[in-house]
Parts: C-alpha cells; sequence; structure tokens
C-alpha cells in the first residue's frame, strides 16, 4: 500500500526541498519553483519580493561564500512551516551589511517561517541572531 503524504508533510517538504537548493547548494536560479510570483518577504533588511530576494542572497553569497545552513528543527501547522535553523561560513568579502570583509567565522541561529499558498513559498518572516553576527562580522563592538 502506497503512502499518501500529508499536506502538512507536503509543505515540509517544499520548503525542505527549497532550503537544499537555494540556502545549502547556493542555486538561486530554481526559485520560481518554490516561490510564488507575488512572494511577500516580511524582513526589512530583504528588498522585497523574488528579485529582492535573489539580491539579499547574492550579497550574502558573495561575503559568505562557504555559507552554510542546517536545519535544527522544522514543524508545521495548517500552512505555515517553521524552521529553527543555523547558519555558519568565513565573512571574507566586503560589500554586505557595509562592512569590509573581516575574515571572521560566522555562527548564529535563526528561525523561519513561510507561508505555503497552492504548493509554493508565498510569504516569509524571519529571526535571527543579529547581535551575535553582527559582532561576530566587527559591525558592532
Amino acid at each position: 500500500m502506497r503512502a499518501i503524504m500529508s499536506d502538512l508533510e507536503k509543505n515540509k517538504e517544499i520548503v525542505r526541498t527549497f532550503v537544499r537548493d537555494a540556502f545549502i547548494g547556493h542555486d538561486l536560479s530554481k526559485l520560481s519553483q518554490y516561490m510564488r510570483e507575488d512572494y511577500i518577504q516580511h524582513n526589512p533588511d530583504c528588498p522585497p519580493g523574488m528579485a529582492g530576494f535573489v539580491e539579499f542572497f547574492r550579497q550574502i553569497f558573495g561575503a559568505v561564500p562557504d555559507f552554510k545552513y542546517c536545519i535544527k528543527q522544522m514543524i508545521a501547522e495548517a500552512d505555515l512551516v517553521w524552521m529553527y535553523s543555523g547558519v555558519s561560513g568565513t565573512h571574507t568579502s566586503g560589500g554586505w551589511l557595509d562592512v569590509p570583509p573581516s575574515g571572521n567565522r560566522l555562527d548564529f541561529d535563526a528561525v523561519d517561517m513561510f507561508r505555503i499558498q497552492d504548493g509554493k513559498i508565498a510569504e516569509h518572516w524571519d529571526v535571527a541572531d543579529t547581535f551575535k553576527l553582527f559582532s561576530q562580522i566587527g559591525k558592532i563592538k
């Protein structure tokens, strides 16, 4: 008998595949497979829409070429998927957050929330330990 995947598991798989390609694989070319055209970004530091997401993460991947993203926990309820994740890498290039390359290791946690609509990511919210991040790259002392 073939198991049927629940809507919650489907939503988690959409996010898991998106994370694998975009955050782990640094491949931003497949976003239209995972994001709606009218995607809404609730992070005020990230420009709006899919194009803003691409711009934001190209800067991050350029400044932190060894950017690593590790899902520690994922939970789904209704049309929402939450992830608790770890981010690490080395700040080797400038132009990101108006900070020259520090050469410092980054290691901080983030929580992301995605709303899924019609099988694609429709909205995203996040909370990251920016105090730790900004301290590690030398933006704040």
